[in-house]
């Protein structure tokens, strides 16, 4: 059992001392950010916490625990208004259900062939004051772009939703990057962009992601001249090289995007090869010193830099 807050001194500094948490640490373990946890006790009454004197939210080992639980409920489909009952009930966590997500992914597609803008802003935004940034792009975000994809060859107006949805992609995304870059220290990790096009999803997702854990980044959403990244990792001096290109390469692509996988002096990561024997041969042909990793997406680029310890 939580114990009360009273009134009486030094109350805030015992709870603390027994292990209690401020929210940002909290934040920081779960990988659920202040906003959301927030959001989930206001609207829901889900894991409310102990308040100091002064307001301040204490969160005991106990509800820690409980957010992860959550979490698990959310990975598995569950919305977000269904898990207090369920926990009252120590359910057991259940098989994924995907239906919830496809309809919020409906509404957003939505949106997206109306070129509505403030629509498509007003969804997501609801969407991201209740889940994670990572539940939110394994079950909203990737997932979308996968279903656009697939949809737009054989839809008229495909270039022009595409454009639309990457350009709010990189204006959404880019401006929470900024900002999470104004409150991070240290070393940035290096995004460049290799594909045709400009605006890269996967880029953006995954300078979303690492800035929300707490890294900072330096997003080059466009080649730079090959001969000048040398130049720019000294003046940088990145923890890593995340290069993201196109899923389908053809040879003279994959001959360009061989150069880049030199030996850098820094780990590097190849972020878009779907096709794993493709991807060996990439491997394969780089240079023996080359710290080189291939991996599939934004999410899984993010779990290979955690446990290499480079977003610390």
């Amino acid at each position: 059992m939580s114990r009360p807050i009273s009134n009486q001194p030094g109350t805030a500094q015992d709870l603390v001392a027994a292990g209690y948490l401020p929210i940002r640490d909290v934040a920081g373990i779960t990988g659920v950010n202040p906003v959301t946890l927030r959001a989930w006790e206001r609207r829901y009454g889900l894991i409310v916490p102990h308040r100091t004197a002064k307001g301040h939210r204490l969160y005991s080992p106990e509800q820690v625990q409980t957010i992860q639980t959550v979490l698990g409920w959310l990975n598995r489909g569950v919305s977000v208004g269904q898990v207090k009952s369920l926990l009252r009930a120590d359910q057991p966590l259940p098989a994924e259900q995907a239906s919830q997500w496809q309809e919020k992914r409906d509404r957003l597609c939505d949106a997206i062939h109306a070129l509505d803008e403030r629509q498509l802003d007003e969804r997501f935004n609801a969407e991201l004051a209740l889940y994670p940034v990572q539940i939110l792009c394994q079950h909203l975000l990737l997932p979308l772009l996968v279903t656009l994809e697939a949809r737009w060859p054989q839809l008229p107006g495909a270039a022009t939703e595409r454009l639309f949805l990457h350009s709010w992609l990189r204006s959404k995304l880019g401006a929470r990057v900024y900002h999470d870059n104004r409150q991070h220290q240290g070393q940035p990790l290096m995004l460049i962009n290799l594909c045709q096009s400009p605006m890269s999803p996967q880029l953006w997702l995954c300078a979303w992601l690492i800035g929300t854990a707490g890294c900072p980044v330096d997003a080059f959403d466009g080649p730079m001249p090959l001969d000048e990244l040398p130049l720019a990792i000294s003046r940088r001096r990145p923890r890593a090289l995340l290069l993201f290109c196109e899923a389908d390469s053809n040879t003279d692509a994959q001959s360009t995007l061989q150069q880049w996988l030199g030996d850098h002096g820094i780990p590097c990561l190849l972020i878009g090869i779907e096709n794993q024997q493709e991807a060996e041969q990439l491997v394969a042909r780089a240079p023996d010193s080359a710290d080189v990793t291939v991996v599939a997406d934004p999410l899984a680029a993010l779990q290979n830099l955690a446990d290499r310890h480079l977003l610390e």
